[in-house]
């Protein structure tokens, strides 16, 4: 698949969804890159924002598989992963599939869940697979997991712990809509559901596809430098207690390579490494106990006003 192929997917994505969704088109680009760069999801906001609304219309719009799930306190691992069943009338054991064998899965308020049940999605998260007593699945592609979880409200939630928290691409806050925007919510849900009449505007094949072509995107050596020097300075900082992992700066060069495509270039520049810091690396800090009042945004961009970035002499990918 071609760049402009890509890019015309995206364009195509961003303008179904926002038959539904109001003034979130750079949510909903980042969500195409997860998607293209096989990342997951974690929508971090207060209720009422259009997390779950979201979701449900990039799923009607891909025409893919997708499944939800409530998490709560008592949801076991097995209620997502399915279980060994006796079946009398063949006389032998079957496999009863649960919702993670699915394309898109919904975890609604994640941090509801037992840190028993949040770590069995760290299999089918990383390796696109589920190993249920012994025997190994591999679930369909793409998958992806977009997690939800409400940052306000405590009592009764379970913090995901870090090795959870790099499995996600990106973590996103929707934000409340300016008062125009929540006009236009007002005036389109009014009389109609708009999600009802979403049609799907890509297929499976036109994603997988795009997975594929995206990795071929041009990055230069002090480009290269650049990223992992921003990485390299999470670590070294005062206020963190646990910088980016190597996964991370992978994450962030996945990340840049698509948003090169979509801002109509096949090679990375450090404003494309820069659009993506946040998103990609401010929730992989694990911050020290007198520093948590600040957050990662807040650290990543200080990290990014004092990386010197690479001159236009040095931008050559060849």
């Amino acid at each position: 698949m071609s760049y402009q192929a890509i890019a015309d997917l995206a364009d195509r994505l961003r303008a179904n969804i926002g038959r539904v969704i109001v003034g979130k088109d750079r949510v909903v680009d980042q969500l195409f890159i997860a998607l293209v760069t096989s990342g997951h999801v974690l929508l971090e906001d207060v209720p009422g924002t259009g997390k779950t609304l979201l979701v449900k219309s990039l799923a009607k719009s891909l025409n893919l598989q997708f499944r939800r799930v409530q998490f709560t306190p008592d949801l076991l691992p097995s209620d997502l992963s399915g279980i060994q069943y006796y079946n009398q009338k063949e006389n032998e054991f079957e496999f009863r599939s649960g919702p993670l064998f699915t394309h898109l899965l919904l975890a609604d308020e994640i941090n509801r869940a037992t840190p028993r049940t949040q770590s069995s999605l760290l299999e089918c998260m990383e390796e696109r697979q589920i190993s249920v007593e012994g025997e190994t699945r591999q679930l369909d592609k793409p998958f992806m997991v977009l997690a939800t979880q409400n940052p306000v409200e405590h009592q009764g939630t379970f913090p995901l712990p870090e090795a959870q928290l790099d499995r996600f691409l990106f973590k996103i806050a929707m934000g409340y809509p300016t008062t125009e925007e929540a006009l236009q919510i007002l005036r389109r849900f009014q009389t109609d559901d708009p999600l009802e009449q979403l049609q799907p505007v890509a297929t499976a094949s036109e994603i997988a596809e795009a997975q594929r072509s995206y990795r071929s995107v041009r990055i230069s050596d002090d480009v290269l430098r650049y990223l992992l020097s921003i990485v390299e300075k999470t670590r070294t900082r005062p206020e963190v207690q646990m910088g980016v992992s190597p996964r991370g700066s992978q994450a962030l060069l996945r990340a840049a390579q698509v948003q090169a495509i979509l801002n109509g270039r096949d090679y990375v520049t450090p404003d494309d490494v820069k659009a993506m810091a946040a998103p990609v690396l401010a929730h992989r800090l694990s911050l020290r106990g007198m520093h948590r009042t600040q957050s990662g945004a807040d650290i990543v961009a200080a990290i990014l006003k004092e990386t010197e970035v690479p001159t236009e002499a040095g931008l050559s990918v060849g």
